[in-house]
């Protein structure tokens, strides 16, 4: 029986993998789970899967989960703060760990699990974006397996050559190929887009995720992140990563080869299907999922993102350009400013006009360390935070 911890068992992600482990429950067993802060949540988990241990990184959420499960007779151990997620991490217990805490929050307990040599299903995005080459680094000294789970990239991760290693470049491949659904306002006109609300954003027509995420998918940032995330899992340059707009959503990703080859995965948009092929890999189990009926899909299509209505896509591009520095004062200026549209406190159209304010003060090259790292996410975020209040002074203003 394999262990598996679940670090963001609350999100939809967490939430997919838990599915997927409950149709297979003679081979693996959830024996550690970590959560942010919604502790009624994660007392149902807990009484349905029965961990050894459950971390909230709040310890306020951590002491009401506590009082849940003692009245309930769980025997769960309950810990807080972030410190207890990274030894979650690294327990010996988890010989699987998957990374689903969003944001720069996931970081350091993804390294933790890299540097325990954890079979580590990469979804928390952010780790590989700030921190891409530390993780690498982590994985490789302590054995680590890192497998992306990210619905594009675990689908080039099954197209390239059999033995192909994360972090090092296939051979014999030309260029990547990311597909994007275009989110809700695929086809809304800019002006519509710019008062577009927070609910809105996140009526994702394909893909059931968090807020963030969500509003990631609208503004196309997350394609972009994942642009990043690509030249760092699979070893090449911005430059041959491209993105195309797909609808559908049924064509993940395709790797183009030197020969003229174009491999592509397919499959519905469902997220156990990722989750099941990184949980069994190089096996494959059963993800519960709808099995691919072409011909009631018919029709797939295809065409170049709108750069215009679209422009944090091209911030994006410029930053994996610039280097690992650039990245992370881009994921940082774009939290920031997702949470603040999430809070109604941003309009959507300003999203890209925050970012790129940010962006001309970002550093480029390589990183150094995990404290750099963390450093320089700490100033993108003041930066970010001090743009948001000149605009709404300005806005003050001008009213």
């Amino acid at each position: 029986m394999i262990g598996v911890a679940i670090l963001g068992a609350t999100g939809s992600i967490g939430r997919s993998t838990l599915a997927v482990i409950d149709a297979h429950p003679d081979e693996y067993r959830v024996v550690a789970l970590a959560a942010r802060s919604d502790a009624a949540r994660m007392a149902e988990l807990c009484l349905r899967h029965r961990p050894d241990v459950a971390v909230m990184e709040q310890s306020e959420s951590a002491g009401e989960l506590e009082k849940r499960l003692r009245k309930a007779g769980s025997g769960t151990r309950v810990a807080a703060g972030a410190e207890a997620i990274e030894e979650l991490a690294q327990q010996p217990s988890a010989e699987v760990v998957m990374a689903a805490i969003s944001g720069a929050a996931g970081l350091r307990s993804s390294i933790a699990a890299a540097a325990a040599g954890k079979r580590l299903l990469i979804a928390n995005k952010e780790s590989v974006v700030m921190a891409g080459e530390l993780l690498l680094a982590a994985a490789q000294a302590g054995g680590a397996t890192l497998i992306p789970i990210d619905s594009d990239h675990n689908a080039t991760f099954q197209c390239l050559p059999a033995g192909a290693r994360i972090g090092e470049r296939a051979p014999g491949v030309r260029r990547l190929l990311l597909t994007a659904s275009g989110g809700p306002f695929l086809d809304w006109q800019a002006p519509a887009m710019a008062r577009a609300t927070p609910e809105q954003a996140c009526a994702h027509p394909r893909w059931s995720m968090g807020r963030k995420i969500s509003v990631d998918s609208a503004t196309l940032m997350n394609k972009g992140l994942e642009l990043i995330e690509a030249t760092v899992l699979f070893g090449v340059e911005a430059r041959d990563v491209s993105v195309v707009i797909h609808p559908q959503s049924i064509i993940h990703s395709l790797v183009e080869y030197l020969d003229g080859s174009v491999l592509a995965q397919m499959g519905a948009p469902d997220m156990r299907t990722p989750i099941a092929q990184g949980l069994a890999w190089p096996a494959r189990i059963s993800a519960g999922v709808e099995f691919l009926d072409l011909t009631k899909v018919g029709t797939l299509d295809f065409r170049a993102p709108d750069r215009e209505r679209f422009p944090c896509l091209g911030l994006a591009e410029a930053a994996a350009r610039s280097g690992s520095l650039a990245c992370t004062w881009l994921n940082a200026a774009d939290e920031i400013a997702v949470q603040a549209f999430l809070d109604k406190q941003l309009n959507f159209g300003d999203i890209p006009g925050v970012i790129d304010s940010v962006m001309e003060s970002a550093p480029g090259g390589p990183m150094s360390d995990l404290n750099a790292v963390l450093g320089i996410d700490a100033l993108a975020r003041e930066r970010a935070r001090a743009v948001l209040s000149e605009r709404a002074s300005g806005h003050r203003t001008s009213a």
